[in-house]
Parts: structure tokens; C-alpha cells; sequence
């Protein structure tokens, strides 16, 4: 029977490195629910959604994400449990060498498709999805940080994840764009998606209340 969770933690203990950053991290978050994560700087709000994506490893305690058991996670499987992931990250890591074209392009290659016109189809498809589709030609620094961070999302939906992971995504924008960035992940979450969103903006937070986790 498929789970009512898309992510369940259970007395976790994350790690950064031999740091110890959060100990004993009980939740859960519904399929299709919308969460915020929230906490200071340094409170381990990275650290946590790291280890959510098989970034840092699970030392202790059972999480599972989109059906992966994180604690015996195979390294050959990985790939697969980020192909139900998409993650956003605050500082874009947009790659600055190739357009925004070959940004998404990449990505596809990288996680196996092959036929060029369903990949080019798919590019289109998520860049008119958060109001870019006529960058592709463009290199990263031609963009505004808003404009970069909603490039950011649609390389974060190209496989068509179950489960969207946010670092910040408003971090490094003004009021203004925010507000578009959290528009953007409010009409992804109701097309169905699950959206753990890491914050300190208590000002989003308030705008567009929803469940809240905090790191403390």
C-alpha cells in the first residue's frame, strides 16, 4: 500500500560532517502538502533538506522520501530517489559556462533521456510553466536573481518530481520578486506537488501562512 507520507523522519540525528546539528527529528509531511522549515541562520535547515536528498548521509534514525528508505540507501539508487526530487537551491548553481537551453538540457541528459525532440519538448514545457520561455538563449548572468530563481524551479521540475525541496529560495531577493517566487511554488503545490520550503522569511511566512516546521 503506498504511503500517505512523502517525507517521514524519525529519530533522526543530522549530521554536517562530525558535527552533530539536529538531534532526535521526529515529522512527517502528507502527500501533496505545502510545509515551511524554519529557523535561524545555522539551525540546520540545510543540513536537514542535504539529507533529505541523500546529500549528507543518514547516520541514525529511519527517514524515508518518496518510498526511499534513507538509513540503506544504495549509491546506485540515489539517482533514482533525486529523479522524485526536485530541489531549489538559494544560490542558484545554474552551471555559467552554457545557456539556460543547455542548463535544462544537461540535467535531462544526466538522468537518462534520449530523444532530443521529448527533451526539447520538455524544456519549453517547464520554462512557459514559471513564465521563461523566451530565455533559452540566454546565458545565467543576463538575468535578474528573480529571473535566475525561476530558471532554478524549472530545472527543479523537469522530471516531473513528486516532491519539490526549497534551500531559501527567496533568500537573495527583494520583497517584490519573493512575493512572484512564492506565487510560483503556490501554483506548483496546487498542481499537486509536495513542497518542504526552507525559510527565514517570517514575512513570507506570514503572507501565505501554511504548516511549519521549526529547527531550534
Amino acid at each position: 500500500m503506498e504511503s500517505l507520507f512523502s517525507i517521514s523522519v524519525t529519530d533522526a540525528d543530522i549530521y554536517q560532517r562530525e558535527a552533530l546539528i539536529l538531534s532526535n527529528v521526529n515529522f512527517q509531511i502528507n502527500n501533496g502538502e505545502f510545509v515551511y522549515l524554519i529557523g535561524k541562520v545555522g539551525s540546520g535547515k540545510s543540513s536537514l533538506i542535504k539529507t533529505l536528498n541523500a546529500e549528507i548521509p543518514l547516520y541514525k534514525g529511519n527517514v524515508n522520501v518518496g518510498g526511499f528508505n534513507l538509513e540503506s540507501i544504495k549509491s546506485k539508487e540515489v539517482s533514482f530517489l533525486r529523479r522524485k526530487i526536485g530541489v531549489v537551491f538559494q544560490d542558484f548553481k545554474l552551471l555559467t559556462d552554457r545557456n539556460i537551453y543547455d542548463n535544462l538540457f544537461f540535467v535531462l541528459k544526466a538522468t537518462g533521456w534520449t530523444d532530443k525532440k521529448a527533451m526539447d519538448e520538455r524544456i519549453d514545457l517547464m520554462l512557459e510553466e514559471v513564465g521563461m520561455k523566451d530565455v533559452k538563449k540566454k546565458m545565467p548572468h543576463q538575468l535578474s536573481g528573480g529571473e535566475q530563481q525561476r530558471i532554478v524551479i524549472a530545472r527543479a521540475l523537469l522530471n516531473n518530481p513528486d516532491i519539490v525541496l526549497a534551500d531559501e529560495p527567496t533568500g537573495n531577493l527583494d520583497y517584490d520578486t519573493s512575493v512572484e517566487i512564492l506565487e510560483l511554488f503556490r501554483k506548483i503545490h496546487a498542481e499537486g506537488k509536495t513542497i518542504l520550503m526552507a525559510t527565514h522569511d517570517k514575512l513570507m511566512v506570514e503572507k501565505y501562512p501554511s504548516r511549519t516546521l521549526i529547527c531550534a
